[in-house]
């Protein structure tokens, strides 16, 4: 702080201390900590000069770099303080300041130099109002009220709002939702406003969007079918940007403030009724601020353009739930990991889970057959992995082992070379055969046997060894069989050059050419001697 600072808060200190306030009282009224009033209570104003002085003279650690740091912020108006310290200790520079230090040292150097802190603001537009009919925005709240028992109780509620007239619906629910919670709440909005709109938009979220992919929407199975049921145009925001729905965003405000804030909790059904009435009272009986009309009054115009929605989807009460699998074949469900069957796996594949009498069933998104039962855990972070999902471990790798055999020609020398692979290499040995196996299915068992033999003789002891052997035969022998078919098919242009043919070049080792240079090198050297 300057002098004048100084001043102003030893004045003030000293005047709530002649009106007889104590320390923790001046502490709240300046917004000073109360070792800052300690520190002033007591000096007398020759002291507070002395004090004021030696801040003048008092050097700061990072004075020295004052001119690197300032030059910082005038390149870069809006780094923080955290990057200057990262800068700083980047160059072994900090000299082992802290934080604080450095974000006090940043601020007070931004007023002294007048190097404003810039902040980017984003330029919105307003929206052009919509035809009646066209759009119907969709968003999800949550909110935790207390119990009519004191009980703290997280609760759900999905909310739609129509573009045009701001009429809007609210269901609640006491668990998250999922996708078929999801489609029977569309289909009640569907019946409270009696129609739908032609287009519905709605946040990047997981119940209805697997990928943006682009604008190519990929859509969850059961979302994707109810879509294609129900014929709507879905736009969905762009990811990390709620502004782009902003209608729905301020009635989940709206829900949250002036409906849901201190209610008590009795139960769901009371909970949806009074949330109806209040719709009806407020949410859709009061003027709107922004077209300054009242919802209900110009809902009953917009209701003539709504497309009909002749009979209503029933969903099946039983829950069920689609779940992503994970890269290690397993799926997410109430904080554990269940595992499924080896190969269950790929990209963006669902399976879809049901409970029954405490048990998990999971079943295939496509075919809808089950693929695996589970008992429900009420344990959390645990990984539940049936002896079904796991390696072959009813095929034991003796019996593996003669089965590769086999197929490699059912030699001594095959079951002796796969032996050998096992010894080494005992932790991959199941991975080792599933190569063989994987790769001599369409070899010629001539190819089999040279490879085999290579690899026994050499000691190379890998399936990949033995792989990359084959594929040698492999190429080898299919041009030995070219060459035999293209030979006979040569015919010369001349009778008397036939024997050209047979003519075999002479190789010579290359140490004939080395002693031949050695000898042109001698005579030169005799010659300029």
């Amino acid at each position: 702080m300057n002098v004048a600072e100084g001043w102003n808060m030893y004045s003030e200190i000293q005047s709530l201390k002649d009106m007889h306030f104590n320390v923790s009282q001046i502490s709240k009224r300046l917004d000073l900590s109360r070792t800052t009033v300690y520190k002033y209570l007591n000096l007398s104003p020759d002291e507070m000069e002395l004090v004021l002085e030696s801040q003048k003279k008092r050097t700061k650690k990072l004075d020295k770099h004052r001119d690197l740091i300032r030059s910082w912020l005038t390149q870069y108006p809006d780094m923080t303080s955290a990057q200057v310290l990262d800068w700083l200790q980047e160059r072994k520079i900090d000299g082992g300041v802290s934080e604080g230090t450095v974000r006090n040292y940043v601020n007070q150097l931004r007023k002294e130099c007048g190097i404003p802190k810039i902040k980017y603001n984003r330029q919105y537009e307003a929206v052009d109002e919509l035809p009646a009919g066209q759009q119907m925005q969709m968003d999800f709240g949550q909110m935790t009220l207390r119990s009519s028992t004191g009980r703290s109780i997280t609760l759900y509620f999905a909310t739609f709002v129509l573009a045009h007239s701001r009429y809007k619906y609210v269901e609640w629910l006491n668990c998250p939702f999922t996708t078929r919670d999801l489609i029977k709440v569309h289909e009640n909005a569907f019946e409270y406003y009696g129609g739908m709109t032609k287009e519905i938009v709605y946040d990047q979220d997981h119940l209805i969007l697997v990928s943006e992919n682009a604008g190519d929407l990929l859509l969850t199975k059961e979302f994707a079918e109810y879509q294609k049921a129900r014929r709507f145009k879905i736009y969905m925001c762009r990811k990390a940007d709620p502004e782009s729905k902003g209608k729905v965003e301020n009635v989940v405000k709206y829900v949250k403030r002036n409906f849901a804030k201190n209610r008590i909790f009795h139960n769901l059904e009371k909970l949806n009724e009074n949330c109806l009435a209040w719709l009806e009272r407020t949410g859709n009986g009061k003027v709107h601020n922004t077209i300054k009309k009242i919802p209900a009054e110009v809902f009953a115009l917009e209701k003539q353009h709504l497309i009909p929605v002749p009979h209503k989807i029933n969903i099946s009460t039983t829950k069920s739930i689609t779940r992503v699998i994970r890269k290690d074949n397993t799926i997410a469900y109430q904080g554990n990991r269940y595992a499924l069957p080896l190969g269950s796996y790929k990209p963006d594949k669902y399976v879809e889970l049901k409970e029954e009498e405490n048990m998990l069933v999971i079943l295939d998104s496509d075919t809808s057959k089950a693929i695996i039962h589970y008992p429900l855990s009420k344990e959390k972070g645990r990984l539940l992995k049936s002896s079904e999902c796991r390696r072959e471990k009813d095929k034991g790798i003796d019996a593996y082992l003669t089965e590769v055999t086999k197929l490699l020609n059912d030699s001594q020398d095959a079951y002796r070379f796969l032996e050998l692979v096992r010894q080494n290499k005992p932790r991959y040995i199941r991975d080792q055969l599933k190569i063989i196996k994987d790769n001599c299915v369409d070899r010629s068992e001539q190819v089999n046997e040279q490879a085999l033999q290579f690899c026994l003789k050499h000691k190379l002891y890998s399936a990949t060894d033995l792989v990359d052997t084959m594929n040698y035969f492999t190429g080898q022998n299919k041009k030995e069989l070219s060459e035999q078919k293209l030979s006979p098919e040569i015919k010369p242009l001349d009778e008397m050059n036939r024997s050209v043919l047979k003519t075999q070049v002479e190789i010579r080792d290359f140490a004939v050419y080395v002693k031949e240079l050695e000898g042109v090198n001698q005579c030169q050297e005799n010659l300029n001697s």
